[in-house]
């Protein structure tokens, strides 16, 4: 029977924590407090430990610290009512093998508790993950990719090697890059971009690894390449897919030798940086048409993260938007404090060819064009809008339904979200799973948290 130790001041939260694995055939034991915690967990045989973080006293990551000092062997998994990059590093980079936010979803902690015991058994407790990155506030999402995302981040910041991500334009790779930088040991050293699809060969050649005098014309000064810049610190590749094969050739030898020389010079010289790449190209098929070096490629690929496109984490557009307008209105000296129900369907549910820098763009036309504290549904794109109207009124009456929906929090959304989504699969469970992206259980906790009911039941679809 494995031990379980439940640390939480919430006694509501660890009593149905308790009663939820107790039933699952789990031996469970609480506490109140850090220091309670760990007095427990270092008389008794724990086999993982669920710690809330925010704790009257010393909190949970200070806890984190003394058991990986105290018990190393045991995996810790780490709750907050936070659903930011701050604390998911912090716990990571202490040594917690995961993280989950409130409220807590039975699911995803059960699967992190499994995760967490099958890590004992396979590496005697050795095996921990390593969070980092300080881009919490630019760096957005509660969703199951998004938190991977984040702790792609942590395992890799603390090493030197090669990382590679891919994802479409308007993900936010640059921002990933550099939060891997800012996480690392060296993240007071330079962090240096290059767009390797925004120069020619000559003109890139010269901008990644310099020039002497005289190289070529025009060239009356020495110039140092962004690869010297970087020095210690992170030169990040945007846009690798791009290269010609020359370069390509010369990006393989800075990889392998970590040597490099400027145009026009007659010696080598060493880069001590670390190497971060991002492409929005699928890179293997590009080996394959014979597009791309094959040993380049998985020079780079030693680390990957794969981003996910914003219409594949839907249930992060209310946190973006937050996020965004709350910029866009310090940039642009504007207050837009509502978004309306009826706009916020319409940014959830469009596809999002550019993803968040499209969003990004979207809020900021759409701030500029207000005028008072509303975000318009007629000041969305027309492509947002095309067949979306149920009839030529709809818009007409734009500004009564805007008045008539108050400013709404981020669960007011979620709950209008869920129901609009309910009702329009006539309160099918199984559809409306699939379309929020969700489980059956996560759903039916949902509906009972905000008290969702059906108009009537459609076809005897309820609760299907």
């Amino acid at each position: 029977m494995p031990n379980i130790l439940i640390i939480d001041d919430d006694q509501s939260s660890s009593r149905t924590l308790k009663l939820h694995f107790s039933s699952s055939g789990f031996d469970v034991k609480t506490a109140a407090s850090a220091d309670e915690g760990l007095d427990v967990l270092l008389a008794n045989p724990i086999d993982v430990v669920v710690s809330d973080i925010r704790m009257p006293g010393r909190d949970g990551l200070s806890l984190l610290t003394d058991i990986r000092r105290e018990r190393p062997d045991v995996p810790v998994i780490m709750i907050t009512a936070f659903h930011d990059l701050d604390s998911t590093v912090a716990a990571m980079q202490g040594g917690a093998i995961d993280y989950i936010t409130k409220p807590i979803d039975l699911d995803d902690l059960e699967a992190a508790v499994d995760k967490a015991l099958r890590m004992r058994v396979e590496s005697d407790g050795d095996a921990l993950l390593v969070e980092g990155g300080d881009e919490a506030a630019t760096i957005i999402g509660r969703t199951r990719a998004m938190k991977n995302v984040f702790k792609s981040i942590g395992m890799v910041s603390q090493s030197n090697v090669t990382v590679l991500i891919l994802g479409e334009s308007g993900t936010g790779k640059e921002l990933v890059a550099r939060a891997i930088h800012k996480a690392g040991p060296d993240a007071d050293k330079p962090f240096v971009a290059v767009n390797c699809a925004a120069l020619v060969e000559t003109l890139l050649e010269s901008d990644l690894f310099g020039h002497e005098k005289g190289a070529f014309t025009g060239a009356v000064n020495a110039r140092r390449g962004k690869v010297d810049l970087a020095g210690e610190g992170t030169l990040f590749l945007d846009e690798i897919g791009e290269l010609s094969p020359r370069m390509q050739g010369k990006l393989l030898r800075l990889l392998e030798e970590r040597e490099y020389t400027p145009v026009g010079g007659t010696h080598a010289k060493i880069s001590s940086a670390r190497f971060v790449a991002a492409t929005n190209v699928d890179l293997a098929q590009k080996v394959t048409d014979g597009e791309f070096r094959e040993d380049l490629y998985y020079r780079l690929n030693v680390f990957s993260i794969d981003l996910p496109p914003l219409r594949e984490r839907q249930e992060d557009i209310p946190l973006l938007v937050e996020h965004l307008l709350k910029r866009i209105n310090k940039e642009n000296h504007k207050s837009i404090r509502r978004v309306p129900g009826n706009v916020m369907d319409r940014l959830v549910g469009y596809a999002w060819p550019g993803n968040v820098r499209q969003l990004e763009n979207v809020l900021i036309k759409a701030v500029v064009m207000s005028q008072g504290d509303i975000l318009h549904l007629a000041q969305l794109p027309d492509e947002m809008l095309e067949g979306a109207a149920e009839s030529d009124g709809e818009l007409a009456n734009e500004d009564r339904l805007a008045s008539d929906s108050a400013t709404l929090s981020l669960k007011d959304i979620e709950r209008e979200h869920i129901l609009s989504v309910l009702e329009s699969t006539d309160w099918h469970k199984g559809k409306a799973c699939e379309i929020l992206g969700t489980s059956r259980p996560k759903l039916d906790r949902r509906i009972k948290e905000y008290g969702l009911k059906p108009r009537m039941a459609v076809n005897g679809g309820m609760g299907k």
